[in-house]
C-alpha cells in the first residue's frame, strides 16, 4: 500500500534529537552520541516503532537503532519512542542498502529483522534485508560473536533466508517454524506479529551469529 504524503512529517522529525538526519556523520561515533558505553543493537526495517518502543523501554543498558526509509513512519516511532521518554533510541531515515555507511567495524552487537519484505519473485531476491548480499554488508560492522535476529510468516523466504546465511558464513544457533509454541522466552512481539498470530498464522524465527 502506498503510503500517503505527509508534509508536516519531516519538520517534526528535524526539530527532534531522537531522529539523525546526517548518519553517515555519526560512523564510529556512535558511544560519543549516546553518552556512554552500552552495546548498540540495530532494528532494519523498523515499521511504527512498537518493536524499538518495547525492546528500549524493557532493556535501558542497551542503546538502540531504528532505520526505515518514510519520514510517514518515522514520525510515528519518534512519538512512541518521546511518548515513553527513551534516552536509548535513536532513529535513521535512510535507504537499507547503505547501512553500512552509518556504522564502524565492531560498533554493533545484534540487528533484528522482523517481517521485511520478502521479494518473492526471483529477480527480486537480492532485495532481501537476510539475502547473502545484506548479510556480508552487515557483517562490517557486527562485532565477532553478534547474532542477528530474524522473524517472517513467509515460509520460502524464511527457507532461502537459512541458505543466505549460510552462505554469508553465518551459524544458525536457533530455527523455529513455529516461535510462539517453540518454548522461546526472549521474544517481543511486533504489531504484525500480534496481528498474525490472533489470524492463527505461524511465526518463523533464526537466529544467526556470526563466526
Amino acid at each position: 500500500m502506498r503510503l500517503r504524503k505527509k508534509w508536516w512529517a519531516r519538520p517534526e522529525m528535524e526539530a527532534s534529537d531522537l531522529i539523525i538526519t546526517n548518519p553517515r556523520d555519526y560512523k564510529g561515533k556512535w558511544r560519543e552520541e549516546f553518552k556512554n558505553e552500552n552495546p548498540i543493537h540495530l532494528e532494519l526495517g523498523c515499521g511504527k516503532g512498537g518493536f524499538i518502543s518495547k525492546l528500549g523501554d524493557k532493556f535501558k543498558d542497551t542503546n538502540y537503532v531504528a532505520v526505515d526509509l518514510k519520514d510517514e513512519i518515522l514520525v510515528y516511532v519518534k512519538r512512541q519512542v518521546e511518548e515513553l521518554e527513551l534516552t536509548n533510541v535513536r532513529i535513521i531515515p535512510l535507504n537499507i542498502m547503505f547501512i553500512s555507511e552509518v556504522f564502524e567495524e565492531n560498533e554493533v552487537e545484534k540487528i533484528y529483522i522482523n517481517f521485511c519484505n520478502p521479494w518473492p519473485k526471483d529477480r527480486h531476491n537480492k532485495r532481501r534485508l537476510t539475502h547473502t548480499n545484506f548479510l556480508n554488508e552487515y557483517k562490517k560492522f557486527l562485532k565477532p560473536g553478534s547474532e542477528v535476529w530474524f522473524k517472517t510468516d513467509d515460509r520460502d523466504l524464511f527457507d532461502d533466508s537459512q541458505e543466505y546465511f549460510k552462505e554469508a558464513g553465518f551459524n544458525l544457533e536457533y530455527v523455529t517454524y513455529d516461535l510462539h509454541n517453540s518454548g522461546f522466552k526472549e521474544n517481543i512481539m511486533t504489531e504484525y506479529e500480534e496481528k498474525f498470530s490472533s489470524q492463527g498464522m505461524k511465526i518463523m524465527f533464526l537466529i544467526g551469529k556470526v563466526k
